[in-house]
């Protein structure tokens, strides 16, 4: 069986994008914990609230209301029904999709 963490992806946690403030903007530690955790307060709760979140040059978070629908039991094959829920989703911007391609080497 493969090394799974091999081929595990890189991950930029909330911790270092602090760290990243605080090297790049010169905020204090502190100061860039700070900052990092009310950015994400500010986007959950107008989440909570309802309101889909609009990032320029970035993406949006958008909320989805997903339907009942049926379902199955992998175990027994009994049909169960999944309850409709609201889900977020995440559609990122052209502009970040070209900037994540080109950095790749995927753009022609």
């Amino acid at each position: 069986m493969p090394d799974v963490r091999a081929t595990e992806v890189p991950t930029l946690t909330k911790a270092e994008l602090a760290e990243m403030l605080f090297d790049q903007v010169g905020l204090n530690k502190r100061e860039s914990k700070d900052m990092v955790e009310a950015f994400f307060d500010v986007i959950r709760e107008a989440l909570e609230q309802g309101d889909s979140v609009k990032l320029s040059g970035f993406g949006n978070f958008q909320l989805r209301d997903k339907p009942q629908r049926p379902g199955r039991n992998p175990k027994t094959g009994e049909v169960i029904p999944i309850t409709a829920r609201r889900v977020v989703t995440f559609h990122a911007s052209q502009k970040l999709k070209g900037l994540v391609e080109e950095r790749a080497g995927i753009a022609g």
